[in-house]
């Protein structure tokens, strides 16, 4: 059932308390998430929804806005992808992390395109789910070992793929493409090159804030354009994207 709060919450990186909104139609697992959130002195607890319809009616109506959207995928009027699209897409400074049964490279891949920051398989979620939400907020991009190795073994297939293919197009004599650097380099403003470097470095929006002497809405409107120029929806997407288009030296 949605409780929806309004506490307001502080621009102070160290004291500000995080909103979460957790969506899951295991009415025990709700209990353990909210259990969870409501002993931390980082978070506050929004609400929760049990279906996709739900969920989407409580961000349509919010005045809040969710700091952390906590989602499983399998819902039973649909999938948590949906709910994660239209989190990202009304608040850009939202941050999704799924914890979900579904451990496979699509759905995987499919949550990260879709905005999600995190994603932890749920035989494997801690006993302190808010911790996590805390560090996910602090920079950490959480993920369960046996689903990274997944994501990490599907990306050295797509590179391998992809070094083929510009193989086979070298040896056919075509002519190879201008660098991307080339044709992306005036992609970003300054002041977003600026942002998403610290995004990459692994700084918060308040820390980002108070670096740049900037207000954290400031910080967020950026980042919301650079995601558009990106075609991106999440800041692990945005760094990888960037890093793709040779706009940031590789983050490693």
């Amino acid at each position: 059932m949605l409780v929806p709060m309004n506490i307001e919450a502080q621009d102070d990186g160290t004291l500000r308390r995080w909103g979460v909104l957790v969506v899951e139609d295991d009415s025990r697992a709700r209990a353990f998430f909210e259990a969870s959130v409501q002993r931390s002195p980082r978070l506050f607890w929004l609400g929760s929804a049990g279906s996709v319809q739900e969920a989407r009616a409580w961000l349509a109506r919010t005045a809040t806005i969710p700091d952390v959207l906590l989602v499983d995928l399998g819902m039973p009027d649909g999938t948590g992808l949906d709910v994660i699209r239209d989190a990202v897409a009304r608040f850009p400074g939202c941050e999704p992390l799924v914890v979900s049964v579904f451990g496979d490279e699509e759905n995987v891949l499919a949550s990260i395109e879709a905005g999600a920051v995190g994603y932890i398989h749920k035989d494997a979620a801690p006993e302190d789910i808010a911790q996590t939400i805390v560090e996910m907020k602090a920079g950490a991009s959480p993920i369960s070992p046996m689903i990274a190795r997944r994501v990490l073994a599907k990306y050295r297939s797509l590179q391998s793929s992809a070094a083929s293919a510009v193989g086979g197009a070298e040896v056919a004599g075509g002519a190879p493409e201008a660098p991307a650097e080339e044709s992306d380099r005036g992609l970003l403003s300054g002041r977003e090159h600026e942002v998403l470097t610290l995004i990459a470095r692994g700084f918060s929006y308040a820390e980002i804030a108070r670096l740049k002497g900037l207000s954290v809405h400031t910080v967020q409107t950026h980042i919301k354009n650079l995601y558009g120029k990106l075609a991106v929806h999440s800041k692990s997407e945005a760094v990888f994207e960037a890093t793709r288009l040779g706009l940031l030296s590789h983050p490693g």
